[in-house]
């Protein structure tokens, strides 16, 4: 995720991080090109028919709608993203509270909250694909990383070991039936965020839907050269350009959205919320808290 302060003036049109230019330019230069040939062809050699104007108005229009509600649709995707991230986030703080609380046993909740660190590192690991093997090893040991890692669902492995912890506590401890329930309702909290993500990361936007706006923004840019060769004369290129800009850079935005947990500038930044996990922990168990993640370039990962 970017992390910067917005440019202002003449810095704003020139400031590449971040942004779809790279991306898109191939397109935007590809249209351009066709509407120069486009304007050469038409002086030189036979007339073409020339689109009105105020009907391709309404069919951009209408494309800009499209464009919008998908937009609107990935962006509340990677907000929701972020929010059951940070409800990961408080619910490992409040599992430690809790175990302040409920469990008397320094060892057994030490144990616990380890393991709710584990939790965090393979539940990125299985969104981003990454490997946490190191990660997991610094607070559960490498042999239960071992253990948990070489599940089928490694995430919720963890989760299952924090449920077996706490009955353990009950058992050697006497925690009482209502700390079990409060311990029990946290862990249960962290698996519905768990679910939450990986249902936002294995559900695409519609592919349908995606593929009726890109085939509607290469019609519309490929028929705004007819629609300007009057209204814009040596400008058509430039017209083209900006629209086309504004289209394809529109859905290169969207497609960055909607996978919100990609290893990518703007998505979310896993590595640095993990981060404040293991921090929070290591604070409720007296142990050293590591740094918080800081900005690469500008960049938070």
């Amino acid at each position: 995720m970017i992390v910067k302060d917005q440019p202002s003036g003449w810095t704003l049109f020139f400031d590449m991080q971040g942004s779809v230019v790279p991306q898109i330019m191939p397109k935007i230069a590809g249209l351009a090109g066709f509407s120069v040939i486009v304007m050469a062809l038409d002086y030189i050699a036979v007339p073409f028919p020339h689109v009105s104007l105020t009907a391709l108005g309404v069919f951009g229009v209408a494309l800009s709608l499209f464009l919008g509600f998908r937009n609107n649709a990935a962006y509340l995707r990677w907000w929701e993203g972020r929010t059951l991230w940070g409800g990961i986030i408080a619910d490992v703080r409040s599992l430690a509270k809790s175990a302040e609380i409920f469990i008397s046993d320094p060892s057994d909740r030490k144990d616990l909250l380890n393991c709710a660190v584990a939790f965090a590192h393979f539940h990125r690991s299985a969104l981003r694909g990454v490997a946490v093997d190191d990660n997991v090893a610094a607070w559960i040991g490498a042999e239960d990383g071992v253990r948990l890692g070489n599940k089928a669902n490694s995430t919720d492995a963890a989760l299952r070991d924090m449920s077996r912890k706490i009955r353990h506590s009950h058992d050697r401890s006497g925690i009482d039936r209502f700390g079990q329930m409060t311990l029990a309702r946290i862990v249960t909290s962290l698996g519905h965020h768990q679910a939450g993500c990986e249902r936002i990361a294995t559900t695409p936007l519609p592919f349908v839907y995606s593929l009726l706006v890109r085939r509607t923004t290469y019609l519309c840019c490929l028929l705004l050269p007819f629609a300007l060769l009057e209204a814009a004369g040596p400008f058509v290129p430039m017209f083209v350009a900006v629209v086309a800009y504004v289209f394809f850079g529109l859905q290169a935005v969207t497609n960055q959205l909607e996978h919100p947990f990609r290893d990518m500038e703007n998505g979310l930044p896993l590595d640095a919320m993990c981060r404040i996990v293991e921090i929070s922990v290591a604070e409720a168990t007296d142990r050293d808290p590591p740094a918080p993640l800081a900005a690469i370039d500008n960049v938070l990962k």
